[in-house]
């Protein structure tokens, strides 16, 4: 759905028996992977209360390198935060949003969704060359690119998405374009496609280039995305074979034609906490993610406009592209229950009320019906978290960090899902790590509930797709040439992307 909108039309729609507009908001999107769990139902009180406690008030800026800040994770780059960014807006794309402001609920159900539940960058293509021709080169092939960005002298040929005359960006999913990050990520996704079109040569038909496009993206998830947020043991269990997973719960190994609700409103948005207060995009031009003012096109990071022409992202600032080479990459904030300060007074230019974006989440859970973290847990064979150990804040030493149930009594054993999931990160981190670490240098990941939850969605989303690798006749493989070493993930494909040769 457009960020935003499901909020709206949950206040307008009518309630149900509950008050809650539980059946619009699902409206046959969403499944549930654990349906014998009772809702967890909270004031929206407590829930302002949980979320004025989950978001900073002002950070410290990050230190300068080498040293890190304690909330920056050692292991996880800045580029992941908004891969996932990218994921979500892959599989999650609601195209009746807006007609549900015109048509009636039998209307909306004989729709086709053109959109799937499934990792094959519909959000990157659209409905294809024939439908979309002006996201395409007048070959049907190859990808159009928006106008040359400066500022990245490694990158000569950096370009943004291609752009209307309003300047909204012409691209197969227009949340892509909501900040400058994400939308310079898309850029990197379009030029990947023209690379393997290049390298199959002018025979090649737009079908075959977009089906390794795809494959190699979803390598990359399993191969790298994954490994990078998951614990071990989980990740370990369900892709010990990367052509043959197997999720934990059996109703998912023959496959998932919906998103459940346990994933999309609860564990994928554990990235909201790695969000940065500011990044540095090249030597010259550093900006906070957006200002509460609307102060102009140059203030921040916000998107559906065009990039100004020095802001083309330096990649290795984002992930070590080269190892050796300067400047270093910045971090990821942890995965943990803070949310960096500007997410708590989203401006009214990116987002309609409420502003902040952990009240946001929790009421979202609320409206879905989600169980608690403690019931889910128990569900999967977990040990719950004791409410003690349940800690708000930042994952550092000396955070101040709050037990849950002190901020209400009614999140005494019943957490909101979503925060149990940040809050186990780190206390399953932390239990891990060997304890000659300094806690401020644990790399946290997600914990055993988070993890499972989205490595069977993955999954499961891989094994429902008959066109994805896992069903080729010949077992997929990386193209070599784009996979030094046999490896490849995030950092190969925007060295490939960004190739000095080719289209």
């Amino acid at each position: 759905m457009y960020h935003g909108t499901w909020w709206d039309r949950g206040q307008k729609h009518p309630l149900d028996e509950q008050g809650y507009p539980l059946d619009e908001q699902k409206a046959g999107r969403f499944t549930t992977l654990l349906p014998g769990l009772r809702a967890a139902r909270f004031e929206p009180s407590d829930l302002h209360l949980l979320a004025e406690e989950m978001t900073v008030k002002q950070e410290r800026k990050p230190a300068p390198r080498p040293g890190l800040h304690p909330e920056e994770d050692r292991a996880i780059t800045a580029a992941y935060t908004y891969l996932g960014q990218f994921i979500d807006h892959d599989l999650t794309f609601d195209p009746t949003s807006r007609l549900r402001e015109y048509l009636d609920r039998d209307q909306i159900g004989k729709l086709a969704d053109f959109r799937t539940p499934r990792f094959d960058l519909d959000n990157l293509y659209g409905r294809g060359p024939d439908d979309q021709p002006y996201l395409y080169h007048r070959d049907g092939v190859r990808m159009l690119l928006g106008e040359h960005l400066s500022g990245n002298p490694a990158d000569p040929r950096a370009a943004q998405v291609p752009r209307g005359p309003n300047g909204r960006a012409l691209i197969g999913d227009p949340r892509n374009d909501e900040n400058r990050i994400v939308s310079q990520l898309h850029a990197v996704f379009l030029r990947f496609h023209n690379q393997v079109a290049a390298h199959y040569g002018k025979d090649v038909s737009f079908q075959e280039v977009r089906d390794q496009v795809r494959w190699h993206y979803q390598w990359m998830l399993v191969k790298d995305f994954l490994p990078t947020i998951l614990d071990e043991q989980t990740y370990g269990r369900v892709f010990a074979d990367a052509y043959n997973p197997v999720p934990g719960l059996r109703k998912l190994r023959t496959g998932l034609r919906l998103m459940p609700v346990e994933f999309s409103v609860a564990a994928y948005r554990f990235g909201h906490s790695m969000i940065r207060r500011e990044y540095k995009l090249n030597a010259a031009v550093e900006r906070p993610i957006f200002v509460s003012r609307n102060s102009g096109g140059t203030a921040d990071l916000a998107g559906f406009s065009p990039i100004p022409g020095g802001w083309a992202i330096d990649w290795n600032l984002f992930i070590p592209l080269d190892p050796e080479a300067e400047p270093v990459a910045q971090h990821a904030f942890k995965i943990d229950t803070s949310l960096a300060s500007p997410l708590g007074r989203l401006p009214a230019r990116v987002i309609p009320p409420p502003a902040r974006l952990a009240f946001r989440n929790l009421q979202r859970g609320n409206v879905f019906g989600l169980p608690s973290g403690q019931d889910v847990a128990e569900a999967l064979g977990v040990a719950p978290i004791p409410d003690e150990s349940l800690k708000i804040g930042r994952a550092a030493t000396g955070a101040g960090q709050r037990p849950l149930a002190e901020i209400s009594t009614a999140f005494a054993n019943k957490a909101p899902l979503w925060t149990y999931i940040l809050a186990e990160a780190q206390v399953a981190s932390w239990e891990k790590a060997d304890p000659r670490i300094p806690k401020d240098d644990v790399p946290i990941k997600l914990g055993p509930v988070g993890s499972r939850l989205i490595a069977d969605v993955f999954a499961a989303l891989l094994i429902g797709d008959r066109t994805s690798y896992l069903y080729q006749d010949d077992p997929f493989e990386p193209i070599p040439d784009f996979s030094p070493g046999g490896r490849f993930g995030l950092a190969e494909l925007i060295k490939a992307a960004l190739r000095p040769t080719g289209p």
